[in-house]
C-alpha cells in the first residue's frame, strides 16, 4: 500500500495509461480522482475501482479549458481535504510534417498537451503548497528525445512538457513538490488503435513498423507505464525530481544495424 492515505488526480483516466494508473494507484491505497472528457468510460473506471474495494471520484473536465482545470483541482482537493499527486496524463496526437499541419490542428494539440499541463498544475500546486508538499508527474514521450517521422506537433508538445517539468522541479523544490516526466515509447492503447485505423490505409503494417521502433520489438502495455508512474508517485522516489523517466523498450537507445 505504497500510496495509502493519499489523494491522486489523474487526467485522461478514462482509458489507456490513465485508466491503468488509476486502478494501480487505487490498489496501492490512494483515493483516485478520474478526470476526463469521456464520461461513459470515466464512470466505468470509477465503478471498476469501487468493485475492487477502492475509492474514486469522477470529474468531467477538458484540461485545456482554464475553468475546467480550476474546478477539477478544487473539487479533488475538497473531496478529502488534500491533493497529493497530480498525473498530467491527458494528451492527443496527430500525423503530419510541419508545413502540412492545419493551424487549428496544431493549436489543438498544443492546447491539450502543453496548456493542459500548465493549467492543471497552475490550479493544483497551490493546494500542494498549502499542505506542505506533493508530487507531479507529467506525461512526456520518447518523441521528446528523438525525431519521429510525421510527428512535428506531437514531438514539439512533448519536448515542451519535458522542459516545463525541469523548470517546475526547480521552482517548487522548496515547497517539497517533486516534479518528474514519463517518457514512454509506443504503448498499445485505444488511443494508438484509433490512430492506426484513421491514419494508415494498412493499419497492421503500420503496427509492425511501430513495434520495430523499440529494441524489444514490441509495444508497451499501459500497465507497464502505470508501474513507472507508481514508482514516481511513491516514497521510493523521494530522491527523484526534475527527471525524464525513460520507459521505451530501447527506442531512444538506438537501432540495430
Amino acid at each position: 500500500m505504497r500510496l495509502a492515505g493519499r489523494v491522486a488526480l489523474i487526467t485522461g483516466a478514462a482509458s489507456g495509461i490513465g485508466q491503468a494508473t488509476a486502478l494501480l494507484f487505487a490498489q496501492e491505497g490512494a483515493r483516485v480522482a478520474v478526470v476526463d472528457i469521456d464520461e461513459t468510460a470515466g464512470q466505468e473506471t470509477v465503478r471498476t475501482i469501487a468493485a475492487v474495494g477502492g475509492e474514486a471520484l469522477w470529474v468531467h473536465a477538458d484540461v485545456s479549458v482554464a475553468e475546467d482545470a480550476r474546478r477539477a483541482a478544487d473539487a479533488v482537493a475538497g473531496w478529502r481535504g488534500r491533493l497529493d499527486i497530480l498525473f498530467n496524463n491527458a494528451g492527443i496526437s496527430n500525423v503530419g510534417v510541419l508545413h502540412e499541419i492545419p493551424e487549428d490542428e496544431w493549436d489543438r494539440v498544443m492546447a491539450v498537451n502543453v496548456r493542459g499541463v500548465y493549467l492543471m498544475a497552475k490550479y493544483a500546486v497551490p493546494h500542494m503548497i498549502a499542505q506542505g508538499g506533493g508530487c507531479i508527474i507529467n506525461m512526456s514521450s520518447g518523441a521528446a528525445l528523438l525525431g519521429l517521422e510525421r510527428r512535428a506537433a506531437y514531438s514539439a508538445t512533448k519536448g515542451a512538457v519535458l522542459a516545463l517539468t525541469r523548470a517546475m522541479a526547480v521552482d517548487y523544490a522548496d515547497h517539497h513538490i517533486r516534479v518528474n516526466a514519463l517518457c514512454p515509447g509506443t504503448v498499445y492503447t485505444p488511443f494508438v488503435e484509433r490512430y492506426l485505423r484513421t491514419s494508415y490505409t494498412d493499419p497492421e503494417a503500420a503496427l509492425e513498423r511501430l513495434k520495430q521502433r523499440q529494441l524489444t520489438g514490441t509495444l508497451a502495455r499501459p500497465e507497464e507505464i502505470a508501474a513507472a508512474a507508481l514508482y514516481l508517485a511513491s516514497d521510493d522516489a523521494a530522491f527523484v525530481t526534475g527527471a525524464p523517466f525513460i520507459i521505451d523498450g530501447g527506442m531512444t537507445a538506438g537501432r540495430r544495424a
